[in-house]
């Protein structure tokens, strides 16, 4: 019996971090999504905006593996190379847009790193060398979406349940 193709075991993971995030943006509703709270003085959609920065260079990354090309430029200027800074240029570049506009945005990068993924193939995404920024990790291991959980999630759950 053969194993099953690790692209659609990521995009399987992928679809069900999608259905979680669905569920947390109706919890907090978008009638909260300007409320600072969530992550300090950041509101939710500010939030969404700093996951979308960090994700949207992860699936240019990707998307360069996928089509042989070396590694993008970072989208920031190149005096940033601190994550504070960085995340203050996220936020500046965000600061106009609308909450629907962020949240359909932070919706459709679900599909785009699916997309990322499955277009690299098989041998490169199962070995540990296949992906030299992972520093020795087989993209077939990694969570790509992590972060929010590691980081975010314990400040999102404690706003939710203080308005509870």
């Amino acid at each position: 019996m053969s194993e099953p193709d690790p692209r659609s075991t990521l995009a399987t993971a992928i679809e069900t971090e999608h259905q979680a995030w669905r569920a947390l943006v109706a919890e907090v509703g978008e009638d909260r999504m300007t409320e600072p709270g969530p992550m300090g003085e950041w509101s939710f959609r500010d939030l969404v905006v700093h996951l979308l920065g960090w994700r949207d260079r992860t699936i240019a990354r990707l998307e360069a593996v996928a089509a042989g090309q070396p590694d993008p430029p970072e989208p920031w200027p190149d005096d940033l190379d601190e994550d504070d800074g960085i995340n203050d240029w996220f936020q500046a570049r965000g600061a106009g847009r609308s909450v629907r506009d962020v949240l359909d945005e932070a919706d459709a990068s679900y599909g785009r790193l699916t997309a990322a993924l499955v277009s690299i193939p098989v041998a490169t995404l199962s070995d540990p060398a296949g992906i030299s920024w992972l520093d020795g990790a087989a993209a077939v291991d990694v969570d790509w979406l992590s972060h929010l959980h590691e980081e975010h999630d314990p400040s999102i759950r404690a706003w939710i349940d203080a308005r509870d």
